[in-house]
């Protein structure tokens, strides 16, 4: 599968970005997404996830009620929504392909990754 992730950029604390990721080469509908960020000088680092169907999400504890994703099938898209940003949120951000339709939120779970995609959060 062929990940391509947008809609990263430079936003004030506080602000909001949406981040996209478009999916093609696989059935899209039949496995779960994660997302995943790596700032510089520290390792790559679990925020969200999501289960084939939608039904389930899991978040890191880091952006719990701040940031949400969600998926569209029919667009072969997942999301990450990403409210009241702080500075410690700037990152380059990943979108993933999971294994199977069961979202997890270990790394090693995800076989398929994007490129990237710059989150730069301004104090």
């Amino acid at each position: 599968v062929q990940l391509q992730a947008s809609g990263g950029g430079l936003v004030q604390t506080g602000g909001s970005l949406r981040l996209s990721c478009a999916a093609s080469g696989r059935t899209f509908s039949s496995y779960a997404m994660g997302w995943f960020r790596q700032a510089p000088g520290k390792e790559r680092e679990f925020v969200a996830a999501i289960s084939w169907s939608g039904l389930n999400t899991y978040y890191a504890d880091s952006v719990k009620g701040r940031f949400t994703i969600s998926r569209d099938n029919a667009k072969n898209t997942v999301y990450l929504q990403m409210n009241s940003l702080k500075p410690e949120d700037t990152a380059v951000y990943y979108c993933a392909a999971a294994k199977s339709g069961v979202a997890r939120t270990a790394l090693s779970w995800y076989d398929n990754w994007g490129q990237g995609t710059q989150v730069t959060v301004s104090s």
